[in-house]
């Protein structure tokens, strides 16, 4: 028996799941209201709270504790670090809970999965490929001014669990592939893995690249510099447009994806050419992808929520498929990426890494 936990942490939920190896015996999406967190100054403060409500979901569904061989939860905003899995230490606990990289709530994963493994006497938890993950090649970093330099934040666990699960499907490493990954979710990242790396990847967490259903994406610079001087909006006002009531929810004033499609197909004018822009700049930066791997792309994964999307996906793939064949992956199975990296290290298949 292989029983791991996974945890996902979200702004308002707690999503865990129980495995057994590879097969999921358990998964549950807790809900927190606002009145719940709101005496929480900081969300890392939180950290023992949704311990607790964990302890109690498990009890609840007749889930022993001492079955949990392993703890794994999403990795946060710590600093950059290459792919893989990492056991949690002072220093990690530190960075997360202090927000190295920013406040958010993918920084309770670790300090939670620590509580939890510790209260049940496991010597050890587990993050894996967190959402800094930083594998860029140095002219990948250059942006055409001293001042400003390109980070790597982007969807690396679903990236990285999709890359590998293709490659294992053809019967191949995935160090030995060339692939490029489209993240459609809240926000879209596009990466060219050369060989087991990320060299290149749009910042999605603050709305580089595509635009999607929350945020603006990569705007016109003279505009976007009026703007901010207009006297109109704040600073934080400005940080909205771009993510969170940007895309979608600028034009529609909703994220629903789902939504524009129904419209779109309706006949609906404003939501064909909304979502045919959307797909068109996804496709603009899988072609730029290309170019970063010098035209030596395996094979092109389309994956996260909006792949779901049938005309969205086709508007894609009309674009792009002379690149290299395409294959679709819908939807962000998070818990199952961060199992089956529980797995590897529960099996001896891989060694966990020391964040330092």
């Amino acid at each position: 028996m292989n029983r791991i936990l996974a945890i996902n942490p979200g702004s308002t939920s707690t999503k865990i799941a129980i495995f057994d190896g590879k097969e999921q015996l358990f998964v549950k999406n807790i809900k927190h209201s606002t009145e719940e967190l709101s005496d929480f100054k900081k969300i890392t403060d939180q950290s023992d709270f949704r311990r607790k409500v964990i302890f109690k979901e498990l009890e609840d569904n007749n889930i022993l504790l001492d079955s949990i061989q392993i703890v794994i939860g999403r990795g946060g905003l710590i600093k950059p670090i290459p792919s893989g899995i990492y056991k949690v230490n002072e220093l990690l606990k530190e960075h997360l809970y202090n927000g190295y990289k920013g406040e958010h709530a993918s920084n309770l994963g670790g300090l939670i999965a620590d509580s939890i493994a510790h209260s049940i006497g496991l010597p050890a938890s587990y993050i894996a490929d967190p959402v800094v993950v930083d594998e860029l090649q140095p002219v990948a970093r250059i942006t055409g001014h001293p001042l400003f330099e390109r980070v790597s934040i982007f969807h690396a666990l679903n990236q990285k669990a999709v890359a590998r699960g293709y490659a294992q499907e053809i019967g191949k490493e995935y160090e030995t592939l060339n692939l490029i990954v489209a993240h459609m979710g809240g926000g879209i990242s596009v990466g060219a893995h050369e060989k087991g790396r990320v060299i290149d990847v749009n910042q999605a967490l603050d709305g580089e690249g595509p635009f999607s259903p929350e945020r603006s994406g990569t705007l016109p610079t003279g505009q976007l510099v009026n703007l901010c001087f207009s006297g109109k909006y704040t600073k934080d006002e400005v940080k909205k447009i771009l993510v969170g009531k940007g895309g979608y929810v600028g034009y529609f004033g909703s994220n629903d994806a789902y939504q524009v499609e129904k419209n779109a197909q309706a006949g609906d004018e404003k939501s064909i050419l909304i979502q045919n822009a959307m797909a068109y700049q996804v496709a603009k930066a899988i072609g730029e992808a290309a170019v970063v791997l010098k035209g030596k792309v395996d094979a092109i994964l389309l994956t996260g929520g909006i792949a779901y999307g049938k005309p969205v996906v086709d508007e894609i793939t009309r674009y792009i498929d002379w690149i290299s064949p395409v294959k679709v992956f819908p939807g962000e199975d998070e818990m199952r990426a961060l199992a089956f990296n529980a797995y590897l290290i529960l099996n001896g298949e891989t060694e966990a890494k020391t964040y330092k």
